[in-house]
């Protein structure tokens, strides 16, 4: 077979050291490559159509009664196998391994394809035919004649053979290596080039006993190639590497190839180069191709995401992947075979696929794969000709569904019409449905959302001045499309799903379903904007629920473990009880489906709303790149017992609030109710830093203390739970460099709010612009502040998902 470097790179031809998965740390290489003149593939595979591999006859000989038939259904002429006519035995790759380690965690490796056992039998010729990229298993204990003790093997150029025993127990004068006959032994072989003639390549077994001379068994092997990969690409044509199917017919050859990138690259990989291409690895080194879910909205006149119809025209194509089934064969080829793309009955509601039957449009592309369709037989004329396919994906990974669609292709034999088809050849290949991913403060913000109000018109004001330092755009949901709803930040999370072809803003809709419940249909969901949204099946929404609740850490590690897209942070109860709430399981589930941001659970049900963006936020910084603020009733009693050493007892809070009774200092501090109350917050907030501490590998210098005061309130069922004191500085609206902090009324003291001036002294030294604004009315009175009342799309991260090791 060829053995020049262009085909030891393309066809994977390497010592076994190199291999990156070898199956012992070490082999015996007992023989080289040769003929390293050779530069091309084999260009023709001829055999019988009717010979069964790993049995009969050897070439040119009977097989049981009858004749072996030509394509033609006349009689083969007969071939002789004699030395001239093939390569000279004991060139090949005779190795010697250990079994190999299971595969690395978070890898996907099924079976190789079509992996066959091959008998042979001593005395008498087999002829067996492999196809390149699989291993067959070699039966040579189970064939060995009676008395023999051990064996060894020499074979042709082109064939590869792995011995899986302890050491060779002895070599003999020649140099070649004997094994003993035992169970358990594991002999396997593949090839390294498709073959030019029938049976062209040779593995001898000599096996050795009492007789002076070994009983040898000659196996004739044929090589074949077929090929499946994947890619991923935005509808414009570009040229493709072809590995062909070269399949068994005399005086003929055929290629079927479906054509791809699963190098994630957007450009073609030679399949020789992958080892195992229905393997989807993590990893800045794995492969697989990645399906996005096409879940935006293309044509504004339809009421549902692109995925839901059947329909496919020019401006879904972007949103899908491109898979190009190339074939090449006798014009009656497939008259006798067959060609079925297919997906498992467990998978087909996850994936659809569109056929381009060329011509204009409505009917240019059809739906062959989908929900209730898991196969189609593809009828193709015989000839050259490419067929492309497009691919989207249906849904999300989530708790019954792990993210992992495999296509199939499997080719058939139909030449007799009395008996059903039989399966020649199958092979697949996996690619992974992109996950949703959010973004955290410390990514550039593109687009801000808030509500209009009644009341919050000043407000509005101010936001449009700070999204104007920010340079970033302002949406403005008008006040009778939200019906006065003005928590925007609860309604929904703004994220994005990637391929490495394409990246989709996609926004999650909370079940939370109140004035606002419309707008991220309405109002997001369109062209090139996603949507996905999770709701209980059983048991009712909570507080809980609501997005609010929801945030993600910029990208942090723990304990030498990366998570370069950060951390999913949720609130719960801590530990369950009559009164507890929690966030709904459904959603925990869809979140951990994703993989790629593992969440974290908090403690946030001592709060009166519930949700955790009431004691925490993240600012970009230097350094570590972000900075963890966290509300601290500690800070702030701290604060105001200095500001009364220094005489300034009489200074009120809430001056300059209309209808709000103003409060001293001095009577803050003396309140023993309101001590007891953060007492309590305190310990809540510390249970939680601790939790971000172990979970995001913080030290306390990556942390701020805002100054800030809770008050307990009873809720609905009389349970205590707390709320801001005033307005909560710590629910903070950041975009970029630029805070949006709710103002909190504080101690006038040298006409600076004290509170304002201390949390500058904070933030400001990090590279950060404070910026107050008046949401008392508006929004804090209502149990929520800046954070809580608006929403941001952000700038994706530049790192790709697929390159992470959840």
């Amino acid at each position: 077979g060829p053995r020049c470097p262009w085909l030891q790179e393309g066809m994977g031809w390497r010592d076994e050291t190199s291999d990156p998965h070898p199956r012992s740390q070490a082999s015996e290489t007992l023989s080289s490559c040769q003929d390293a003149d050779r530069t091309s593939l084999p260009p023709v595979l001829a055999s019988a159509p009717n010979w069964v591999p790993g049995l009969g006859a050897a070439p040119g000989q009977r097989r049981g009664r009858g004749d072996t038939a030509g394509p033609g259904g006349g009689r083969a002429e007969p071939q002789t196998a004699g030395a001239d006519s093939r390569p000279p035995l004991g060139a090949g790759q005779i190795k010697a391994a250990a079994p190999g380690p299971p595969a690395a965690a978070g890898t996907h490796r099924p079976a190789m394809a079509w992996g066959t056992v091959v008998h042979v039998a001593p005395g008498q010729p087999t002829q067996a035919v492999c196809v390149l990229g699989t291993e067959s298993q070699l039966d040579v204990y189970s064939s060995a004649p009676k008395g023999s003790t051990s064996f060894s093997i020499t074979a042709s150029p082109g064939v590869v053979v792995k011995v899986a025993h302890r050491p060779p127990s002895k070599k003999s004068p020649t140099g070649s290596s004997q094994w003993p006959l035992e169970p358990g032994l594991d002999v396997s072989l593949k090839l390294s080039a498709a073959s030019e003639s029938t049976g062209d390549q040779q593995v001898r077994i000599s096996y050795h006993g009492p007789a002076p001379t070994p009983v040898e068994a000659l196996l004739y092997v044929t090589g074949v190639a077929l090929t499946l990969c994947w890619t991923e690409c935005q509808g414009f044509t570009f040229k493709l590497y072809n590995s062909p199917v070269k399949l068994p017919l005399s005086s003929h050859f055929t290629e079927i190839s479906l054509s791809a990138d699963i190098s994630r690259t957007g450009k073609m990989k030679p399949t020789g180069s992958v080892k195992d291409q229905r393997a989807w690895t993590w990893g800045p080194r794995g492969q697989g191709a990645i399906l996005l879910v096409n879940c935006d909205r293309d044509n504004p006149d339809s009421s549902a995401v692109d995925y839901q119809d059947e329909q496919l025209d020019d401006n879904d194509l972007e949103d899908l992947s491109l898979v190009i089934l190339s074939t090449k064969t006798p014009e009656d080829f497939f008259s006798k075979h067959q060609l079925v793309l297919h997906v498992a009955k467990s998978e087909m509601d996850k994936v659809r696929v569109f056929q381009d039957n060329g011509g204009r449009q409505p009917s240019r592309y059809s739906a062959v794969l989908g929900p209730e369709r898991p196969s189609h037989l593809l009828e193709l004329p015989g000839g050259r000709r490419s067929t492309r396919f497009y691919v989207e994906g249906l849904a999300f990974p989530d708790a019954s569904f792990p993210g992992l669609v495999s296509l199939h292709l499997s080719l058939l034999d139909a030449s007799n019409p009395e008996l059903p088809q039989s399966l020649l050849f199958q092979d697949s290949v996996v690619f992974r449905v992109a996950p949703w991913i959010m973004t955290p403060n410390t990514q550039p913000p593109k687009e801000v959302y808030v509500c209009r109000l009644f009341e919050n018109e000043d407000f509005l004001t101010s936001l449009t001045a700070l999204a104007k330092k920010a340079k970033c755009k302002l949406t403005v949901c008008a006040q009778d499309e939200s019906v006065n709803d003005r928590w925007m930040q609860d309604e929904m999370e703004i994220g994005y799903t990637q391929a490495p072809h394409r990246t989709l803003p996609v926004v999650f809709d909370s079940p939370r379903n109140r004035g606002l419940k419309d707008f991220p249909i309405k109002c997001m969901l369109g062209r090139d904007f996603g949507y996905v949204t999770r709701g209980p099946q059983t048991g009712s929404v909570t507080d809980l629920d609501s997005f609010g609740n929801l945030e993600v850490s910029p990208p942090v590690t723990v304990g030498g473990k990366a998570y370069p897209l950060g951390r999913i942070l949720i609130g719960d109860s801590g530990y369950p009880s009559k009164e507890s709430q929690e966030m709904h399981r459904t959603l925990q589930d869809f979140l951990q489906a994703q993989q790629v941001q593992a969440p974290v659970r908090l403690y946030s049900d001592w709060l009166c709303v519930g949700h955790v963006d009431e004691f925490l936020s993240f600012v970009p910084a230097q350094k570590k790149g972000f900075r963890l603020l966290l509300a601290s009733p500690r800070a702030c009693y701290r604060l105001l017992q200095e500001q009364l050493k220094e005489g300034h007892g009489e200074a009120l809070l809430f001056q300059g609030v209309k209808k709000k009774k103003q409060q001293k200092i001095k009577d803050i501090l003396s309140d023993k109710i309101l001590r007891e109350h953060n007492s309590y917050v305190e310990k809540c907030i510390d249970w939680n830093r601790a939790v971000l501490k172990r979970e995001l590998g913080l030290a306390e210098r990556d942390i701020v203390d805002i100054p800030q005061l809770f008050k307990l309130i009873k809720d609905s069922r009389g349970t205590p739970k707390a709320e801001a004191f005033f307005p909560n500085m710590v629910n903070m609206l950041v975009l970029g460099r630029h805070l949006g902090i709710p103002k909190p009324f504080g101690p006038v003291i040298n006409g600076r709010c004290c509170l304002e001036e201390e949390v500058r002294s904070l933030l400001e030294p990090l590279g950060l612009h404070c910026t107050f604004l008046d949401d008392f009315y508006a929004y804090h009175v209502r149990q929520g502040d800046v954070h809580c009342g608006t929403n941001v799309r952000r700038q994706p991260f530049a790192f790709k998902w697929w390159c992470m090791e959840p």
